[in-house]
């Protein structure tokens, strides 16, 4: 949930990259990280857990501009995609106005990305929130993998298992070369500011 500062006139979001473990979220922070370092406000931190990380900083991205007088700072977070980390996974995402799905493109990871998704959906309707309503896009990682032999899912059938429903924007991307990063989180801020309008406008 988004946080007004009336004294400061600030406007504080939070986006939630989910998704399966190990399937590209700490690397996607870690570009955007690295590319817009000019408009960080905080330093990288990461909570370690055994072969994953949650990783969170503060960001202030270029030309949000503001919305009724008030600058908007967003918060960036993963989530360890692990099973064994439910609980914490669902703790960091309490609260969460915008997500990035993180899918991985690998064969194998089809089943797990299925999962996710599910267990996103199932987190946040514990939060009183529907997967349908929340401002959400995907992204189909590792596609740069296809160059180099190893056994990668097709677009197509990504949307099939997780976007045949939902119909939210998708975006094929490489998080390590920075391939669509960019535009997956470009997208989630606008759906998310255009929420928080809506909620603005509601509120007033």
């Amino acid at each position: 949930m988004a946080v007004f500062n009336i004294q400061t006139r600030e406007i504080e979001c939070k986006i939630v990259f989910y998704g399966p473990g190990r399937g590209g979220k700490t690397t996607n922070l870690e570009y955007i990280h690295k590319t817009f370092r000019k408009n960080i406000t905080g330093d990288l931190v990461s909570i370690d857990t055994q072969g994953d990380r949650t990783l969170f900083f503060d960001f202030l991205p270029i030309g949000l501009g503001k919305i009724k007088g008030c600058d908007v700072k967003v918060q960036l977070f993963t989530v360890p995609g692990q099973p064994q980390y439910a609980s914490t996974r669902k703790l960091v995402l309490k609260g969460a106005d915008g997500i990035v799905f993180v899918a991985d493109s690998l064969k194998v990871q089809r089943k797990n990305n299925i999962l996710s998704l599910q267990d996103l959906h199932d987190n946040l309707k514990d939060y009183g929130k529907s997967i349908f309503r929340v401002p959400l896009v995907l992204q189909y990682n590792k596609r740069d993998l296809i160059k180099e032999g190893f056994p990668v899912l097709e677009v197509d059938t990504l949307e099939k298992d997780l976007n045949k429903q939902l119909k939210v924007p998708s975006f094929p991307a490489s998080a390590i070369k920075g391939d669509g990063v960019g535009q997956a989180l470009k997208k989630c801020l606008e759906l998310t500011l255009q929420h928080l309008q809506k909620e603005l406008n509601w509120a007033g």
